[in-house]
C-alpha cells in the first residue's frame, strides 16, 4: 500500500504526464521490461543420467560419460508499446547488465533499432526503474537520440516510493 505522500505524488506525476503526453500519444510510448529465467533446470547430481547395466555403481564410471544438465540463466529484454511488441533481446550467461552494457548493446545494438524500425518517425521512450536505466549517462543517452523520453523526473524509481504496510491478509 502506498503511503498518503506517495498516493499524492503519484498522482502529481501522471497529471504531468498526461499533460505532456495527451491521449493519442498514447500509443506510441513505449517501455521495456526485463526478466530472468531458468533456461535449464538447476544441476541435481542424482538426476544425471547412466547408461550402463543396472549392477555398476555411478562412482566406478568417468565422469566424462555422465549426461549432466547444467544450470543456464538468462535474461531478455523486450520493448513493448499499445500497437507493438519488439522481439526479446537475449543477454548471454554470465554477462553483467550494467549501465554500460544496457546502453551500449541493449539500447543501441538492438531496442532502439527495433523501436524506430517499427514506430517510423515519432515514439516516447520510457523505462522501468532498473538501476542500469538511471544512470547518468544512460538518460543522456535517451535524452539525445529518441524523439520523446519520459525521464526519472516524471517517471521515478521504485525506491523513491516508499510502501505501507496493510493489515490483513
Amino acid at each position: 500500500m502506498l503511503t498518503t505522500f506517495n498516493t499524492e505524488s503519484c498522482l502529481v506525476r501522471c497529471k504531468q504526464l498526461l499533460r505532456k503526453f495527451p491521449e493519442h500519444s498514447v500509443s506510441f510510448i513505449w517501455f521495456t521490461d526485463e526478466k530472468v529465467f531458468t533456461a535449464a533446470p538447476p544441476i541435481n547430481t542424482q538426476n544425471d543420467c547412466l547408461y550402463v547395466s543396472a549392477t555398476t555403481m555411478k562412482r566406478d564410471i568417468d565422469a566424462e560419460r555422465l549426461l549432466r544438465t547444467r544450470q543456464t540463466f538468462s535474461c531478455s529484454d523486450v520493448a513493448v508499446s499499445k500497437l507493438r511488441c519488439s522481439d526479446m533481446f537475449f543477454v548471454e550467461p554470465g554477462v553483467k547488465v550494467n549501465g554500460a552494457y544496457y546502453r551500449d548493446v541493449l539500447l543501441k545494438q538492438q531496442m532502439l533499432p527495433a523501436i524506430w524500425h517499427m514506430s517510423g518517425d515519432f515514439f516516447i521512450f520510457q523505462q522501468d526503474s532498473a538501476p542500469a536505466h538511471h544512470a547518468r549517462e544512460t538518460i543522456e543517452l535517451l535524452r539525445r537520440e529518441t524523439p520523446a523520453f519520459i525521464g526519472p523526473d516524471l517517471w521515478p524509481h521504485q525506491t523513491s516510493i516508499q510502501l505501507t504496510t496493510g493489515s490483513g491478509g
